[in-house]
């Protein structure tokens, strides 16, 4: 019988990534709903199916990135050195 609540470690080996990409992801709000049981992480692999599930995409081209974390063509161009933004 397989156990429901996995550590870091077994809950990135279930969803193929190594455990600082998943540790990463947490930190960041990014990762799979988790619970702390005393000071220790732990996933419920129902938790991990989930998100798996909320991060399908049918395209490449189909950004899964909120825009706060992408910047489109104006934005990167705006964020580019001109001459004239320094004075010299």
């Amino acid at each position: 019988m397989e156990c429901d609540i996995l550590t870091t470690l077994e809950a990135a080996r279930y969803v193929r990534l190594s455990k600082p990409t998943l540790e990463r992801a947490r930190v960041a709000g990014d990762g799979p709903l988790y619970c702390k049981l005393g000071g220790s992480v732990r996933y419920r692999r129902a938790d991990l199916d989930a998100w798996l599930e909320s991060r399908l995409t049918a395209s490449t081209s189909a950004s899964d990135r909120g825009p706060a974390q992408s910047k489109g063509v104006e934005q990167i161009y705006n964020m580019s050195w001109r001459p004239h933004d320094y004075p010299g």
